[in-house]
């Protein structure tokens, strides 16, 4: 007999899960049983990577390429995802992006660019899924916030400005669907080690007070946890991962 795990027959979506963090929960998911979306703006070969990574473990993975600034492309991701397993129960809004300008030569269009994919994102993606999390009355949906919407970081104004937002944004959510069986928090992690990309940029450069860089699967570990059905009483919550580097 198979053991019965916490997510099994439920299905999640974690947007930008191609590396790091994105992968490392998508990775957690899928070990817990659930069926993952390993999502991407334009990364085919990383994402069938990572679900190729999901499916030789034994578990269940679907590609979707979309951007999710796109209102039509995340719809047509969600009908997909629906139209393959049925149901969708989870969602991890994690896609962003990278980089830093100074503010007096950060162009209207970059503020747009990165507020877009970090808020717009969150939005629509979130907008698409919520019918299906009501009407079986279940849900989760995880927005990935930014330890320097917290602690402030020169060059990016245009980060911590969304990244801020997801908080609000959090919490609005979770009071309004509260009552339909959906939980929503927001999980901020810090100086989180490993390869970065090109964007990345410089961020907080500090060592927090644990003196050492976190693990993604540290992340990953927090948000599996609350997209549990044991997790059912947090919501609207912000839940730092950074080893004290930001302390409430």
């Amino acid at each position: 007999m198979v053991p019965t795990r916490p997510l099994d027959g439920q299905v999640a979506i974690v947007t930008g899960s191609v590396r790091r963090i994105g992968k490392a929960m998508a990775m957690a998911l899928a070990r817990d049983g659930a069926a993952v979306v390993i999502h991407a703006r334009s990364s085919q070969k990383e994402a069938e990577g990572t679900a190729r990574e999901i499916q030789e473990s034994g578990g269940r993975a679907l590609v979707q390429l979309a951007d999710v600034t796109d209102e039509a492309a995340v719809k047509r991701m969600t009908d997909a995802v629906a139209a393959a397993f049925g149901r969708i129960d989870i969602l991890v809004n994690n896609a962003a992006d990278r980089g830093e300008a100074h503010f007096l030569e950060m162009s209207f269009a970059e503020w747009r660019r990165l507020t877009g994919i970090i808020l717009d994102g969150a939005f629509l993606c979130s907008r698409a899924v919520l019918p299906h999390m009501v009407g079986h009355g279940y849900g989760r949906i995880i927005n990935i916030g930014g330890v320097s919407a917290h602690l402030g970081a020169a060059g990016r104004a245009h980060i911590g400005a969304a990244k801020s937002g997801l908080i609000g944004f959090t919490r609005a959510l979770a009071l309004e669907f509260a009552d339909k069986g959906v939980t929503v928090n927001c999980v901020v992690p810090g100086r989180i080690g490993g390869e970065r990309s090109a964007t990345s940029g410089k961020g907080i450069s500090h060592q927090p007070p644990v003196g050492r860089e976190g693990r993604p699967e540290e992340v990953a570990e927090i948000v599996r946890t609350l997209c549990q059905p044991s997790g059912g009483y947090v919501t609207g919550q912000t839940i730092h991962v950074s080893g004290g580097l930001y302390l409430p």
